[in-house]
């Protein structure tokens, strides 16, 4: 096959051993590469009840069939697929940079990693030679030290590394996985997983060519996009980068703060990207394959958190800032380093700290219960010593470290009130009461809280639609929008640049000059569909259903008190009226269980004994 290597890796870390297996043409067509192989091999490769924490949870490793070429953004990707010991569903989670063109030209599409070490250990490819090495030497180091290590043990600066840090070795439910000193698989805790099986990192080094089977097609498509990657459709990306949202979402009202009590934040300008960029950037990076550019990287010159650096985006700065009350850039620029360092997902650490932070407010958390901090919202020192002590479990960080929904489960009192998440996954920075559209794209959405699996807030906040109505109608907004970023998900292509591609036409042929099996637009809609039913489907046969596609109770309970969106949240009247409507565009019965007919047409006949509540 063109554009792949038809090779699936399987390591048995417990065992040793390791076997390729083929990547068939089928598997191929039907879910692409990143996330929609994921699942799949997730579905195959695991059994129904299987802990997060087990050595039969696999930990799924893929590239995409552009992954290795020139396409713009396309070409630089891998994924992690898993089941999440956060969600207890499907766990998935995207990094770009230079690792997955690496692991893409050493020989392999995907790996699946069963088992658990007994003692820590990395993966070494090189151009297809694969062997298992002991990292007992690298245990406890952060994942930048780790790279650098294994690039000295090999004698060579070039070879790519993917690694945990001490989150994941402790189990913290909310690490993840590192590549390239400040790429980063965050979201969904996989980290933590990759922790419980002593895997510490995935070296690799690769000289293989990546043929395509129409390279004249597929070069005057790369040209076209990237002249379009170089204009107004990227602009943000380019110059202010995702921090630019600050002031656009304060300004209308949807800027969540102080975990959710309010949406307008009065520190605004102050962590805004435009004085982020004027006082802080210093550098703006791209990855492989990619003519934007668009990873900003801040460095505090002076002061308390002189020498503190790192990449920032809205979504770390908005929670480790304005969720917590932080009106400070440098140390919110220091915290974010602090969360790299030890290799945790910085949006779910800033919502557990302004969780922890409401919980002092309301006096369910007591000074006693945190080693006598005084965890007032706003106070940055307090939130930076609370970091330290999730990754450590130390104290009230032991309960913190499971996540919002565990821990005020453990902490009761009424804590579930205050704890932002769906199906366990902490929020992202978008108020949802005023955004009714993206209010739904949350609930449905297979991974948990994330504006990244179904973009719908565009819609919204563009005022494509009255942002404050729940109406008939959204439900087909949020699956036609959740088909296209899986398609993105799974031939990994960056969702920065998704306003150059003429979405499917461009897409199909991408696919179609690359790997030379012919997908039409319609064809490769209805594969963004397949995954998204597959995703479902996993998440059905852990236990889920209608009850899991919920939003958090400040959602629902809590009105925006002040503001352009004063008075807005999302009652469940509305919320069941959107579920609905979603259900039925989709072909979903009442309860969100797609139907035996949907299965069949999308070629899922083989996973009807999920729908059907039997044994596989």
């Amino acid at each position: 096959m063109f554009g792949y290597n038809g090779k699936i890796l399987i390591v048995d870390l417990c065992t040793g051993d390791i076997e390729e297996k083929p990547l068939t043409e089928e598997y191929a067509k039907k879910y692409i590469g990143g996330i929609g192989l994921g699942i799949r091999l997730l579905h195959d490769y695991s059994k129904r009840g299987v802990e997060a924490f087990s050595p039969d949870n696999p930990l799924i490793l893929t590239t995409g069939p552009l992954g290795g070429t020139l396409a713009p953004t396309g070409g630089n990707g891998h994924a992690f697929v898993a089941k999440s010991p956060l969600t207890g569903g499907v766990g998935e989670s995207k990094s770009h940079g230079f690792f997955g063109a690496e692991l893409k030209r050493a020989g392999f599409d995907a790996i699946i990693f069963r088992g658990k070490s007994e003692t820590p250990v990395y993966l070494w490819i090189d151009d297809g030679d694969v062997s298992i090495n002991s990292a007992k030497q690298l245990w406890s180091l952060s994942p930048h030290e780790t790279i650098d290590r294994i690039q000295e043990r090999h004698g060579d600066r070039s070879i790519r590394v993917s690694a945990i840090g001490l989150g994941g070795e402790n189990l913290v439910r909310i690490a993840g996985i590192m590549n390239d000193e400040e790429r980063f698989a965050g979201r969904a805790g996989l980290g933590a997983v990759m922790g419980y099986k002593k895997l510490k990192a995935i070296a690799v080094r690769g000289y293989k060519d990546i043929k395509v089977a129409e390279p004249e097609n597929f070069k005057k498509i790369c040209e076209k996009l990237t002249e379009k990657a170089k204009g107004p459709a990227t602009r943000k990306y380019r110059t202010l980068g995702t921090p630019e949202n600050v002031l656009v979402f304060n300004g209308k009202g949807i800027l969540p703060t102080r975990n959710f009590r309010e949406s307008v934040f009065e520190y605004a300008e102050e962590v805004s990207g435009e004085t982020l960029n004027e006082k802080y950037v210093v550098k703006i990076v791209g990855c492989a394959s990619c003519p934007m550019r668009c990873q900003h990287v801040a460095l505090v010159r002076e002061g308390e958190f002189k020498g503190a650096k790192a990449r920032v985006e809205y979504e770390s700065l908005w929670a480790l800032g304005p969720n917590c009350g932080i009106g400070r850039l440098d140390a919110i620029i220091n915290a974010i380093e602090i969360c790299n360092r030890y290799c945790i997902d910085t949006i779910s650490t800033g919502v557990i700290i302004g969780f922890a932070m409401d919980l002092y407010e309301e006096g369910i958390l007591k000074k006693e219960d945190l080693n006598g901090l005084d965890l007032k919202f706003g106070n940055y020192k307090a939130a930076l010593e609370l970091i330290h002590m999730i990754v450590k479990r130390e104290g009230i960080g032991d309960i913190l470290a499971e996540g919002v929904k565990r821990a005020a489960e453990r902490i009761g009192k009424g804590a579930e009130k205050y704890a932002q998440h769906i199906k366990g996954l902490e929020m992202t920075g978008y108020d949802i009461r005023a955004l009714k559209t993206a209010a739904l794209g949350y609930a449905v959405s297979f991974r948990g809280a994330d504006h990244n699996r179904h973009g719908s807030y565009g819609y919204d906040i563009k005022e494509v639609v009255d942002r404050f109505k729940a109406e008939k109608g959204r439900g087909k907004l949020v699956a036609d929008m959740e088909d296209k970023y899986t398609i993105i998900d799974s031939l990994i292509v960056c969702k920065f640049s998704r306003g150059i591609y003429e979405w499917y036409d461009d897409l199909a042929n991408l696919y179609t000059y690359v790997t030379g099996m012919k997908v039409t637009p319609e064809e490769l809609r209805k594969t963004g569909e397949r995954i998204n039913v597959l995703a479902r489907l996993y998440n059905i046969r852990e236990g889920f259903g209608r009850k899991d596609d919920h939003l958090p109770p400040k959602v629902h309970m809590v009105p925006i008190p002040d503001g352009p969106s004063k008075n807005s949240l999302v009652t469940k009247t509305e919320l069941n009226l959107l579920l609905d409507d979603y259900y039925e565009y989709r072909g979903w019965d009442k309860k969100g269980v797609p139907t035996e007919e949907k299965l069949k047409e999308l070629g899922l006949e083989d996973l009807l004994w999920i729908v059907k509540g039997g044994e596989e």
